[in-house]
């Protein structure tokens, strides 16, 4: 294969993920509970104090993520590891970059949809209660964004180890720290506090949620996100001389 054809090999194994997520019962179980508990924080305010927002969802949907994302993402390498094919993988010519491309781009498809498949909650909302779209729109981006970040740390994670258990662990792990460094701004010294304002993941996703577009939170999901993708090249690439 030359290579001017590798990029049809990314192509084909982003296309052999997605279809393996949608092949996957476990895909469809996690999706349904995606649904139910983004769908319940979505109409709770309406029903339980008149209002019609989505800020049930953009408050919780930080937590709810680091559960998530890290279900949908820690067999992706792990998997390989375990039977031995990702040297395989190697063997072929595609790059350890559009390996990693593959992949992330395989999870941020299926967290993407389900995120797409919600779409129809605030339009409802909205039809019983008069609904601020531009704060719809911009927190529905900030999700986006925040999935997709959260898809590079846990792919990231399961480059770590063979066992897909240990890399929802470790997805989790580093998902949640980084939704509790926000927490913590009260506690820390006036000098860390913008730091940890900063780092935290709640912070962000309720700005966008109150309809604020701030190029700090762009910044912000867009630099964990290469940092984190870049980790895991260097770990493919590290593999490749173990």
């Amino acid at each position: 294969m030359t290579s001017t054809e590798k990029p049809g090999a990314l192509s084909s194994l982003y296309l052999k993920e997605t279809r393996a997520y949608f092949n996957t019962p476990a895909a469809y179980i996690v999706s349904v509970a995606f649904l139910l508990i983004t769908g319940y924080l979505t109409v709770q305010p309406l029903f339980l104090a008149n209002q019609a927002n989505i800020n049930g969802l953009m408050d919780l949907a930080p937590l709810l993520f680091t559960f998530f994302v890290p279900a949908v993402t820690m067999r992706l390498l792990s998997e390989e590891q375990k039977a031995g094919t990702i040297e395989l993988l190697q063997a072929f010519p595609i790059e350890d970059h559009q390996i990693v491309a593959a992949k992330y781009l395989a999870a941020v498809t299926l967290l993407w949809s389900l995120l797409a498949l919600t779409l129809g909650l605030p339009v409802a909302v909205g039809l019983l209660g008069k609904l601020d779209w531009g704060a719809v729109a911009v927190g529905y981006l900030g999700l986006a964004l925040a999935t997709a970040m959260l898809a590079a740390i846990g792919l990231f994670a399961s480059s770590l180890t063979r066992n897909q258990v240990v890399a929802f662990i470790l997805g989790f792990a580093l998902a949640f720290a980084l939704f509790i460094l926000g927490k913590m701004e009260p506690f820390v010294p006036p000098w860390l506090s913008p730091l940890s304002s900063f780092v935290g993941l709640d912070s962000h996703i309720q700005n966008m949620g109150r309809g604020v577009l701030d190029t700090r939170d762009l910044l912000y999901f867009g630099t964990f996100s290469g940092v984190f993708l870049f980790l895991t090249w260097l770990r493919l690439w590290s593999s490749r001389s173990e």
